[in-house]
């Protein structure tokens, strides 16, 4: 059963000054046959300059270029510095502050399954939802995509392919990659990005034979790496003119994205639901390294405009005009009512949004549109720390920290940086000397918005916890994407970690560990549910079971030891099948 058919029951200490509460749309519209399906397509690490519209001349993106023509647009559209924050706040409209996805690992990208989804919303007013790729909030039960809304989710797991997350037999295959469909896995067939594309177009038929609006995310992985398996005849056109390999390889992978973009818009004409399917594109960070950047400072992980900037276009013949372009400043935060008012559906009374909708600049209406301040902050570790690779844009200015997203800590003071956006878009020129009453105005708006966003429920920042014993997912697979991080590098195989748990009802649970480069006699322990279980075993050991382990209900965690020669690791994977 879907999350979004859940009663929703929320604890939610909100500031209502820093929100906006989403103006209910006619029920009239909600009903209408006429209300548009909605395709929402995001890649990973594709930066601002990554295409042909924007400047690159390198990059070969003809159909996205031509869809960006055809669209009406933000100039100036902002994401976080990396991809699960960004996720976060794209699927609930809310700073992802607010929904304990801070980071994009060690447990820290899972967000809380209480947050209220544009899936579960969209779903609740009749919507088919699907997903298919890169979800990132959260591997298992109740956290998954098949969890928060989405009725159809072909997704991997973890932060992409090619992490400790990836399942048995599939690691770094982008190529026949093996894939979880509604919870399955699956061994697909072919790369990675054309599978996303070819089930969504396929899944799109059928729920239109069906006379079902529908909501496809297509969040695809690539141009992330690891960037050994890439569409290979893309990969060898851009070699021969292309000096540094890992950038044709990442060229490779944004032309097969483009490539698939015009399959989706060809498909979409011949169901003759192009006219009214809006479909948006937007990348969720900055570039995975230095490239083509349209002038802009800054690469992925941090807030210069090259780590937080993302084109924005937005197609729907229906009701949007092409070459509309608004300068407003606009983000994530704001897609979720963008589409709901978009959709006219109501979304429940009580949910407070961050974000406003952009659907009357995109339809070019002339209306009083107030200026604000954008809030944009990320970094490593599992506490946010105020103005810690921060930043805050208002219309004209921008006042920011750029200490880099790997820092856990503020390691000394805080030199800000103020910039004129109107008249030094590229961040050439620091004013925050000349102008300290503009300083002084945007850090007291940055200390209230931390204060707000850090006191949304109790205990904000808390991991929350991974459910096992339930009907839902059984068995259930631990990874090191979802552990907190105890000892030694954060995925390193010498590493460990705990997994905080749920356990939905008292049983036996047989739980087996996955054990990766043993070359040593060694001692297994498992440590559970007030449990402390151990047992040697030889070299080269691949896998280890502890059976018929009683757990009770309640919250516990988990944790493993391999230990010898004065090394201890944990487990790799770890899979708990209640019996």
């Amino acid at each position: 059963m879907l999350t979004s058919q859940r009663t929703y029951h929320r604890a939610i200490s909100i500031a209502a000054a820093s929100c906006i509460v989403l103006a209910q749309a006619p029920a009239a519209l909600a009903s209408s046959p006429d209300r548009p399906n909605i395709i929402l397509i995001m890649t990973d690490d594709q930066g601002y300059g990554d295409l042909g519209f924007t400047g690159d001349m390198v990059i070969q993106t003809p159909h996205i270029d031509a869809m960006a023509s055809r669209s009406a647009r933000m100039e100036y559209f902002y994401v976080s510095p990396v991809c699960a924050p960004t996720r976060a706040c794209l699927m609930t409209g809310r700073y992802n502050y607010r929904t304990r996805a801070i980071d994009t690992y060690i447990g820290r990208a899972r967000m809380e399954p209480d947050e209220l989804t544009l899936a579960e919303i969209l779903h609740d007013a009749g919507y088919a939802t699907g997903i298919f790729g890169k979800w990132h909030l959260g591997d298992n039960y109740p956290m998954r995509a098949m969890d928060q809304g989405f009725e159809q989710a072909l997704v991997h797991r973890g932060g992409g392919i090619g992490q400790p997350s990836d399942p048995p037999g599939g690691e770094g295959r982008y190529t026949d990659a093996i894939l979880f469909d509604n919870g399955r896995r699956e061994q697909t067939k072919g790369y990675c990005t054309d599978v996303y594309f070819d089930r969504a177009m396929k899944w799109i038929q059928k729920v239109s034979d069906e006379n079902r609006s529908f909501f496809v995310y297509l969040p695809t992985n690539a141009p992330h790496g690891p960037f050994s398996d890439v569409p290979e005849d893309l990969y060898k056109e851009y070699k021969a003119n292309v000096k540094n390999d890992t950038q044709a390889r990442i060229y490779a992978m944004i032309t097969n994205i483009d490539q698939n973009v015009g399959r989706l818009f060809k498909w979409l004409d011949e169901l003759a639901l192009t006219r009214n399917t809006m479909v948006i594109f937007m990348v969720d960070n900055g570039p995975n390294g230095v490239r083509h950047s349209a002038g802009l400072r800054g690469t992925k992980g941090s807030v210069w405009e090259g780590g937080i900037r993302s084109p924005f276009f937005a197609h729907w013949p229906a009701r949007l005009k092409a070459g509309i372009a608004s300068n407003r400043i606009a983000a994530h935060i704001d897609v979720l009512p963008t589409i709901l008012e978009a959709c006219g559906v109501q979304a429940p009374q009580d949910l407070l949004l961050d974000g406003r909708s952009l659907l009357p600049l995109l339809e070019g209406r002339r209306v009083n549109w107030p200026d604000r301040t954008l809030f944009i902050q990320a970094h490593r570790g599992d506490i946010p720390i105020l103005f810690n690779n921060f930043a805050a844009r208002s219309q004209r200015w921008k006042l920011l920290h750029a200490n880099g997203f790997g820092n856990e800590t503020l390691n000394g003071p805080v030199n800000f940086e103020l910039f004129d956006m109107l008249n030094d878009p590229l961040e050439k020129n620091n004013v925050a000397v000349e102008r300290p009453q503009i300083v002084t105005e945007l850090e007291a708006q940055a200390r209230a918005w931390f204060a707000d966003v850090s006191t949304t429920r109790p205990d904000n920042y808390a991991q929350p916890r991974i459910h096992v014993g339930t009907s839902h997912e059984n068995p259930t697979v631990l990874t090191r994407q979802d552990w907190f991080h105890r000892k030694g590098g954060k995925w390193h195989p010498n590493s460990n970690g705990t997994w905080p748990l749920y356990v939905a009802r008292r049983g036996r649970f047989d739980i087996h560990l996955r054990i990766r480069s043993l070359k040593h006699p060694a001692l297994v322990e498992l440590k559970v549910g007030g449990h402390h279980l151990s047992q040697q075993v030889e070299a080269n050991t691949l896998t280890h079971s502890f059976e018929g382990v009683v757990l009770g209900r309640g919250d516990t965690r988990l944790e493993t030891f391999i230990t010898y020669n004065n090394i201890s690791k944990g487990a790799w994977q770890v899979t708990v099948e209640q019996r």
